[in-house]
């Protein structure tokens, strides 16, 4: 009689813990779910890459905080582990933690956009969609009252973190000097965010503190280092393999992207460098069918480092200021030439991808392991096949060196800046871990 006993229990323990693994994958999706709203969004209202990623920041703060507020996340709040993060009060009283955190997504979120009223009616689905699922009707209130306390206090924390300050700084000056950047075609846009470095930092002591060594002597003497690099650059993209072609596309991530059609030009919208990371964190996320808990603890990891990363290379970037391959090339040795990808409007020195993408890789391999092969779905939307990684190292990699295949960098900036955000990245990891709960 025991056997048949002892396989009762085991069924019932068994379908118990399958019931209670798709309980906490169920919750995290309606996270991801919000995730990709806010990308869709910031797509759609053309962000620049270091906005869109103070934009990610602070609604998957608010949502890690709610939780942890909620006792729902058994991980530390980040009150005393960012500058001034406020400390954030125990929810008390009876709701559900998935609401009150989507909520606190929605009203964080919606301040930092455009089309807010079509993010907020996106996320009022989903929490309608979430009251149903988890039968929570009677603790509607409660729960979006809970939300909206941590969001408020998030948001006043953002509102000191210098961005209004810089919106009226003077517009930037080019240099006149040699070697400087100028915009470029086709739409000669202005420079983007030349005052990001004075954003307030997370994990970094100041924007300075990883900055690469100086780029190489600007010189347009044939048989010199900077001739050569630019050399370089044009060699390779007269000559791509179909497999660089599509590395450069895929990594392309340009939200400034035009199209020209006779005397026309419309934006063609793409995700920027730092929302194709975030993806990549939560596509990895569900791979692992982690918890609510998990999936923002790697969402808010992520956006940390990509944000201070941003940071960190905005700084070299107006320090150096350096032409452009395209500016120069057309100059000095093909006036005809066009790179694959447009050149964004900001200075060459270091890559951002190049950052943004070793600061990522580095907390993303410290969360999931060194060897974490995922197929990265990213670019599905834009029309672009899946790319399949064995690690986030070799991913950053490929994004770095994409760069040069698009022919909008020299290989110092690739090279440099892909070492420059591994250091803000175990930054991070230094200064937040260790991580898990």
């Amino acid at each position: 009689m025991r056997k048949p006993l002892v396989l009762l229990l085991f069924i019932l323990f068994t379908g118990f813990a399958s019931f209670t693994q798709s309980n906490k994958t169920g919750d995290a999706a309606a996270l991801h779910k919000a995730q990709d709203y806010l990308t869709e969004v910031i797509v759609h209202d053309i962000f620049s890459p270091p906005v869109a990623s103070r934009i990610y920041l602070y609604p998957h703060l608010a949502v890690y905080e709610t939780l942890v507020a909620t006792g729902t996340n058994k991980g530390a709040s980040f009150f005393g582990r960012l500058p001034a993060f406020p400390a954030i009060s125990k929810i008390k009283g009876t709701i559900d933690p998935i609401i009150a955190s989507l909520e606190a997504f929605r009203i964080t979120g919606r301040q930092f956009l455009f089309s807010e009223e079509r993010f907020s009616d996106s996320m009022q689905v989903l929490i309608q969609a979430q009251l149903k699922v988890r039968k929570a009707d009677k603790l509607l209130n409660a729960s979006l009252q809970a939300g909206k306390q941590v969001a408020d206090s998030i948001l006043v924390w953002a509102s000191k973190d210098r961005y209004k300050e810089t919106r009226a700084i003077r517009r930037y000056q080019l240099k006149k000097t040699p070697g400087s950047w100028l915009p470029t075609p086709p739409g000669y846009i202005a420079a983007i965010e030349p005052h990001w470095k004075q954003i307030r930092c997370l994990t970094l002591d100041s924007a300075a503190v990883f900055r690469p060594k100086a780029a190489t002597e600007f010189s347009v003497e044939p048989g010199t280092p900077f001739h050569k690099e630019a050399l370089e650059v044009y060699t390779v993209c007269t000559s791509l393999t179909d497999e660089q072609k599509a590395i450069a596309a895929f990594w392309d991530c340009n939200p400034f992207h035009i199209t020209m059609q006779g005397h026309l030009n419309f934006a063609t919208k793409k995700i920027s460098p730092g929302g194709h990371w975030m993806q990549i964190a939560g596509l990895v996320s569900r791979m692992k069918s982690e918890s609510i808990n998990e999936a923002s603890q790697a969402y808010a990891l992520t956006a940390i480092a990509i944000f201070d990363a941003f940071i960190s290379c905005w700084e070299e970037k107006y320090n150096s200021q350096l032409i452009r391959p395209e500016t120069y090339i057309n100059s000095h040795i093909d006036e005809s030439w066009r790179p694959m990808l447009q050149t964004p409007p900001f200075p060459e020195y270091p890559s951002g991808h190049s950052v943004v993408s070793g600061a990522a890789a580095t907390v993303l391999t410290k969360l999931y392991g060194d060897n974490f092969s995922f197929v990265d779905d990213t670019e599905r939307p834009y029309g672009l096949p899946d790319r399949t990684f064995p690690s986030f190292h070799k991913a950053s990699e490929e994004a770095a060196i994409s760069r040069l295949y698009g022919g909008i960098h020299y290989r110092p900036a690739i090279e440099n800046g892909l070492e420059q955000g591994r250091k803000v990245g175990q930054q991070v990891v230094k200064k937040l871990g260790p991580f898990g709960f």
